[in-house]
């Protein structure tokens, strides 16, 4: 009977440290669940942080690039406006000393015929012819030497800043307005400069349109 009891008392023994080790496995089992579960989410949250940090560098990047993009554009446009300017104002020069030209020329042959008239109706205005004459041609010699100062004035105002080979690239590209202005040009191809067309004007000038569909004038040494 003694055996029995303690062989009960035995099992019971047992059973209790089968149920102890059991709930504190179970509770082992549930502090690492927990442990994995928040090193998993510190991770993702981690994660999450530096796609986020990323996006933001890749946003600034981009805007900064359309920035100089941007920059960079506007300061063709503006060297492009003033190249045009310049032109302009360089056929008007051209034209007004044209101008200029053809009235002392019409002033030569006025004092000219004056002078021969003034031969065959008399002797005596002879002198006075030849003092008219005299007087005509000084007054077209010193038109010619002021046409001659303003074309030099003019030529120097004309003068583009040389550019670098880099902005020349640039300027030459082929875009949608170099190909549609050049279609219009009614001038006669002369060469080419850079890989671009070079046309030459009624005048003499030799020029190319640019990437944005202006004329860029070169020097006659190119």
């Amino acid at each position: 009977m003694k055996k029995i009891l303690l062989l009960c008392l035995s099992l019971m023994l047992s059973y209790g440290a089968m149920a102890q080790e059991t709930s504190a496995g179970e509770k082992r089992a549930k502090t690492e669940k927990a442990k994995k579960e928040k090193v998993a989410k510190e991770k993702k949250a981690k994660a999450k942080k530096e796609a986020e940090v990323a996006k933001e560098k890749k946003e600034a990047a981009a805007k900064k690039e359309a920035t100089k993009a941007k920059a960079t554009k506007e300061k063709t446009d503006a060297r492009a406006k003033v190249a045009d300017k310049k032109a302009k104002e360089t056929k008007e020069t051209a034209d007004k000393l044209k101008a200029d030209k053809a009235k002392s020329d019409k002033a030569k042959a006025a004092a000219k015929a004056k002078a021969a008239k003034a031969k065959e109706n008399s002797a005596s205005a002879t002198g006075a012819a030849k003092s008219a004459a005299g007087k005509a041609k000084a007054a077209g010699n010193k038109a010619e030497a002021t046409a001659k100062t303003e074309t030099s004035k003019a030529v120097a105002k004309t003068k583009v800043k040389k550019k670098t080979p880099a902005e020349i690239k640039e300027d030459v590209k082929e875009t949608p307005a170099s190909k549609a202005a050049e279609k219009k040009v009614a001038d006669k191809v002369t060469g080419t400069y850079n890989g671009k067309k070079v046309f030459t004007g009624p005048r003499g000038g030799r020029y190319y349109i640019n990437k944005n569909g202006n004329k860029t004038y070169i020097s006659d040494d190119k």
